[in-house]
């Protein structure tokens, strides 16, 4: 697997298609790595060259001491776009990846050609949560993270009928880096973007998931009333809808990057 060095971190990328075609690079959540994006992948290497990356803590890429902050969760991609000498891409983010995505857009809004944020929000959760999910994990480890991990993800009928899919997705979170999990934890607790939407000029579009308790339909629709040019499609899943909803999920994508 190719790694490049992005300030402080090896950062684990992976490229599928022709690099003729438009670029799009996906995004990982918290707790995952670039495999989330395979039916994605699968549905675009044809069209497009879709680039993927394992975030900063996560997968192969290396965990740093921490903590992170949003600001770097957004350069790694910008130094991912600028070694790979791609100048504009469109971007597809999922839940932390979404926060990376809208970061992006309102501060480098000139690489980007269409930016969808996905099962995300402006300000994810609240602060001291985060801090003592980090705590918790530095003392604990993963194991009691990827325990119960399953439940936020994914509706019940979806984990009853894909137990392979989960369980593949639960271990590889229970086998991460505790200290690249926490730091990317204290990030998502100091990222408040609420603030700065209104200057995104990106096209964007955002999915949020009808059954999902973590970013809720409540902060999709926050986020589509705040940035110019936006959309909200509810798609009908729980928080890693790329995954629970793919057909729907890829009919979306191609709808909107094809505009």
């Amino acid at each position: 697997m190719p790694k490049f060095t992005s300030n402080d971190a090896e950062i684990n990328y992976q490229t599928f298609g022709d690099t003729n075609n438009p670029a799009i690079i996906f995004s990982n959540s918290l707790g995952t790595k670039y495999s989330m994006w395979q039916p994605q992948i699968d549905a675009l290497q044809n069209d497009f060259f879709v680039l993927c990356y394992d975030t900063r803590g996560h997968g192969e890429s290396s965990a740093p001491k921490g903590p992170y902050t949003i600001d770097q969760l957004g350069l790694d991609v910008i130094h991912l776009l600028d070694h790979l000498n791609i100048n504009k891409a469109s971007f597809c983010g999922i839940s932390m990846g979404g926060l990376t995505g809208q970061w992006l857009a309102i501060h480098h809004p000139e690489r980007f050609n269409h930016v969808v944020v996905s099962n995300t929000a402006a300000k994810i959760g609240q602060e001291l949560a985060w801090d003592m999910r980090a705590a918790l994990v530095r003392e604990q480890g993963l194991k009691p993270i990827a325990d119960t991990a399953a439940s936020r993800w994914f509706t019940e009928p979806f984990i009853q009928s894909n137990t392979a899919v989960v369980e593949s997705l639960s271990n590889d979170l229970g086998a991460g880096s505790p200290e690249g999990y926490a730091s990317c934890c204290e990030a998502l607790a100091k990222a408040d973007l609420r603030e700065q939407l209104k200057t995104i000029t990106v096209p964007t579009l955002v999915v949020a998931g009808l059954q999902d308790p973590v970013t809720t339909i409540a902060d999709g629709e926050y986020m589509v009333e705040h940035i110019p040019n936006s959309q909200l499609f509810k798609i009908d899943a729980s928080h890693i809808s790329n995954i629970e909803q793919p057909r729907v999920f890829n009919y979306i994508l191609n709808q909107f990057l094809n505009a």
